[in-house]
């Protein structure tokens, strides 16, 4: 069996991404495709989804983020009885795998978190301009004239 690989890359939600995968998109896909999200949960249609393992469209899932992942991945819920009904069906198919956003969290991932806040903090404390400032006041980040002019929001 050949593999075809096709990933996007790391896509912020936005109106524009939300359902970026969707049931047209499982339609595309060949048979027994396999869905690996680690971005952002909402980029994948859950419904569609769904659908498409029921139908064995899709083959298997991973899946490291879920669009309702704050009410459940971020707190023991164990003895729980867990009210989406959504979630408690991906997780009953033997070819989906779901984690609880852990993808990130390895030693190389938490030390360039840690260093880029680091690095985040002494700017800010020396008035320095922000790589990492999110524009609070802009629509589009890439038109933002005080970022092009290295100038802080805040």
């Amino acid at each position: 069996m050949e593999a075809v690989r096709h990933h996007f890359p790391v896509l912020p939600l936005t109106p524009e991404t939300t359902y970026i995968v969707n049931a047209e998109s499982f339609e595309k896909m060949k048979d027994e495709a396999i869905l690996i999200n680690t971005s952002r949960g909402a980029l994948v249609d859950t419904a569609a989804l769904i659908e498409a393992v029921k139908n064995r469209k899709i083959g298997g899932v991973g899946l490291d983020v879920y669009e309702e992942e704050d009410d459940y991945f971020f707190e023991d819920r164990s003895n729980d009885i867990l009210a989406d009904e959504a979630l408690v069906r991906l997780m009953s198919f033997p070819n989906v795998l779901i984690t609880s956003h852990q993808a990130f969290f390895t030693k190389e991932a938490m030390q360039a978190i840690a260093r880029t806040t680091l690095d985040n903090l002494q700017r800010f404390e020396r008035g320095d301009f922000l790589l990492n400032e999110i524009c609070y006041q802009c629509e589009d980040k890439g038109s933002c004239e005080r970022e092009k002019s290295h100038i802080n929001c805040f």
